[in-house]
């Protein structure tokens, strides 16, 4: 029983920690990178569809991303949603391909992104003291209904924390690989 606890907290910390990841792929850091345009989702053929189900995303450059439209119909949606995006990208067409030159951040914009991920970060921990704290209560309660001792509900409580403490910190290397991309110039 107490190992189903352990295996659901682990789970739950892991997809949190991986949706913080994910989250930190969005903003821009002056690199180019696929994942900066995850989240743009492009009107196709009368639905809205991610934009890598219309289109070939490449990386030939540091400074660079390069988009394939498939059906050349699409080029001014892709446009369209690359510039409703708020990244800042300006597409340059060229046929059925799209250029997006990445501008290299400011000084003042990098401290602001580093702000937003250190707020980012934060947020993830949150979620995964949270999870800690569900997953206490659930051991809690198993003692209160007599299926566990108090120095089993110990040495659970101790081993949640362990979890967690190891999730805090697969988060915080996350934040400190981030700050030092947004920080190197």
């Amino acid at each position: 029983m107490l190992e189903e606890i352990y295996a659901d907290t682990r789970e739950r910390m892991a997809k949190s920690t991986e949706a913080f990841r994910q989250e930190l792929g969005r903003i821009r850091t002056g690199r180019a990178s696929p994942q900066l345009l995850d989240g743009i989702r492009v009107d196709a053929y009368g639905s809205s569809v991610p934009l890598n189900q219309v289109a070939t995303v490449s990386v030939p450059e540091p400074r660079l991303i390069v988009i394939s439209v498939w059906d050349k119909a699409l080029v001014g949606e892709i446009e369209k949603a690359i510039l409703k995006s708020g990244l800042g990208l300006n597409p340059l067409i060229q046929g059925s391909l799209l250029r997006l030159p990445i501008p290299p951040l400011s000084e003042e914009r990098r401290a602001e992104m580093v702000k937003l991920v250190k707020k980012m970060a934060e947020d993830a921990k949150v979620a995964v003291r949270n999870i800690r704290r569900d997953s206490i209560e659930m051991v809690r309660d198993l003692e209160k209904e007599k299926e566990i001792s108090e120095d089993a509900r110990h040495t659970a409580e101790a081993e949640i924390q362990k979890i967690t403490d190891e999730f805090t910190q697969k988060i915080e290397k996350i934040l400190a690989d981030k700050e030092k991309e947004l920080t190197e110039f």
